[in-house]
């Protein structure tokens, strides 16, 4: 069980979000909506232990998840909005060291993701939607029972996404937990959906701002 109690984040001196609480069951599911700006990713990253919450507690089954960062890593796969993909190594290249780590076979999440045709292409020659699926191939065949995905159908086409819904339903059958910010329908049957409200800057930091630009 993934617990946030009263979480709160700031970007800068700008309060992104606060007070925000939720949990995912085992074999849950959560979709992170609202419009840019709006803190999906830097809640994303808050729940990876990337960054510190300004207050608030995370909790793992009941006990301060961020307590003991390695384990917390453990648990989770993170796929951020950027596919982290070097252009010159190959397809399965790019695979090896997560593979290593999470002790999975690349050629497996390469055949996952439908790039096992693929394996020896350079990445700097795969498409758009290719290299999404490539960076999606690090997290479908991870051990970690916690996936965090932002906006994963990036560039994806109607079959690549419907295959990401099998994984998906495969990892939560497994009980795993899903939390993935969209601004897309994602093949998340039964997900919740906390929607975050863009904010506005502080007043005296607007003011800051506009002091700036007049200079």
């Amino acid at each position: 069980m993934l617990q946030a109690d009263a979480l709160a984040a700031f970007r800068g001196e700008v309060l992104v979000f606060g007070g925000l609480s939720f949990a995912v069951p085992p074999g849950g599911a959560l979709l992170l909506a609202g419009p840019n700006g709006a803190g999906k990713s830097t809640l994303l990253r808050l729940l990876a232990g990337l960054l510190p919450p300004a207050s608030g507690r995370l909790l793992w089954d009941g006990q301060d998840a961020l307590a003991d960062p390695a384990a917390h890593a453990a648990r989770v796969a993170f796929l951020g909005h950027r596919d982290a993909v070097k252009p010159g190594l190959t397809a399965r290249e790019n695979l090896r060291f997560a593979a290593r780590l999470a002790g999975f076979d690349p050629d497996a999440a390469l055949a996952a993701v439908a790039l096992d045709n693929l394996a020896n292409l350079p990445a700097r020659m795969l498409s758009a939607g290719q290299t999404r699926r490539l960076a999606l191939a690090r997290v479908v065949l991870s051990p970690a029972p916690l996936w965090l995905l932002d906006e994963p159908t990036l560039g994806l086409d109607v079959a690549a996404v419907e295959r990401l819904g099998g994984l998906l339903a495969a990892h939560r059958a497994r009980s795993g937990m899903v939390i993935a910010a969209t601004h897309l329908p994602l093949p998340l049957p039964g997900a919740e959906t906390l929607t975050l409200q863009a904010r506005s800057p502080a007043p005296a930091l607007a003011a800051q701002d506009a002091d700036a630009d007049a200079w």
